[in-house]
């Protein structure tokens, strides 16, 4: 799936654990790039730490005006960090507008004919996007079809909870 990328910024923080109960790790984002972002809500990247594979994640909020960015444990692992060390993180800000136009046509064409598109952009951004790399992974076109269909039943289950809230 191509991924639209706009602003890119890079930063140095220490990963620091978040939970004492689970191996949640996470890099606090410095002010001066939070101010960069134009935003205090959560914002969707694609980042690197210390030279790794670009991953997607969040930067999300953490009160105060602040955010911070979680790092998943494959990661870690590959770059061979652990809590307290010192990281370099370079991130590009999604463009999520672009990225809603980057829908494969096969997609948007079922979306339309179901008359769910509207639903489908109302889905979480996360949950879009784990749909969107599930159906770029599918080897065959059978399978292409039934993740399809997958993702409009997702569309209308989002329509009947939509229409429950009213």
């Amino acid at each position: 799936m191509p991924v639209a990328k706009t602003k890119k910024l890079s930063f140095q923080s220490k990963l620091e654990s978040i939970s004492d109960e689970l191996e949640y790790y996470a890099v606090p984002v410095p002010a001066k790039i939070t101010a960069a972002l134009g935003t205090k809500a959560s914002v969707p990247i694609v980042a690197r730490i210390n030279g790794s594979k670009p991953f997607r994640g969040s930067l999300y909020t953490v009160g105060g005006g602040r955010h911070s960015m979680r790092v998943k444990a494959s990661v870690r692992k590959d770059v061979g960090i652990k809590e307290g060390d010192r990281v370099k993180v370079e991130i590009s800000v999604v463009d999520r507008a672009a990225e809603a136009a980057d829908l494969p046509s096969d997609l948007a064409s079922a979306l339309r004919s179901a008359g769910v598109r509207k639903d489908y952009d109302a889905i979480p951004p996360g949950a879009r996007g784990f749909m969107l790399r599930k159906l770029e992974q599918a080897a065959k076109p059978e399978t292409r079809r039934k993740r399809i269909d997958e993702i409009v039943q997702a569309a209308h289950a989002r329509r009947e909870k939509r229409v429950d809230r009213r």
